[in-house]
């Protein structure tokens, strides 16, 4: 029996912001071990007991992490040396997107049982969550009010970047719709 081994393709290098996130942190650790640091919780043994994660996996990710700058490794014990994790500036700039996350999964994911946890705005004292909204106006950001826009990053070549806009004016059609209505007929 054969038994292949899968490879993994790299979106690193491809035009795409969300490709090469999710080649950073396209596994189900990785945002959950942010997740944790973002929670306070920097020691790997704390880290690995809050997520029941294989020590070879969590050193791993964090090793990623690291190598990436989302991650600073700092010194808290001499002998034997131990280092807490904590996320720098670039990591904690992810902040909003685990806040999206959660807001998406609170509202579609929750089984009717409601957040597991609440956010808690020190600025303001009141409960909230995250939500996407215009830099400009700050009004929400849904897909029926935005247009993409390709730029020069996105495509190399002037083949590429129509490609590129003929998809999106696709993708915009089919956004534009109207959804489909449930028929009313008296059922069978």
């Amino acid at each position: 029996m054969y038994i292949g081994v899968m490879k993994r393709t790299s979106f690193r290098k491809w035009p795409c912001s969300i490709a090469r996130t999710m080649d950073l942190l396209g596994d189900w650790w990785t945002p959950l071990v942010l997740r944790e640091l973002v929670y306070g919780c920097d020691r790997f043994d704390d880290i690995q007991a809050a997520l029941g994660i294989g020590r070879n996996v969590l050193a791993q990710r964090l090793q990623r992490l690291t190598r990436e700058g989302m991650v600073e490794r700092r010194k808290y014990q001499e002998r034997p040396a131990r280092y807490a994790y904590v996320a720098t500036e670039k990591g904690r700039d992810f902040f909003p997107v685990l806040a999206a996350i959660t807001r998406w999964g609170d509202r579609w994911l929750d089984g009717a049982k409601g957040p597991p946890i609440l956010l808690r705005h020190k600025t303001c004292g009141e409960i909230t969550h995250g939500e996407v909204v215009c830099a400009h106006c700050h009004t929400d950001l849904k897909l029926d009010d935005v247009e993409f826009e390709v730029t020069p990053g996105r495509a190399v070549t002037l083949e590429d970047r129509i490609k590129s806009t003929e998809r999106l004016a696709a993708a915009k059609a089919v956004n534009d719709r109207p959804p489909k209505r449930k028929s009313k007929s008296p059922p069978l």
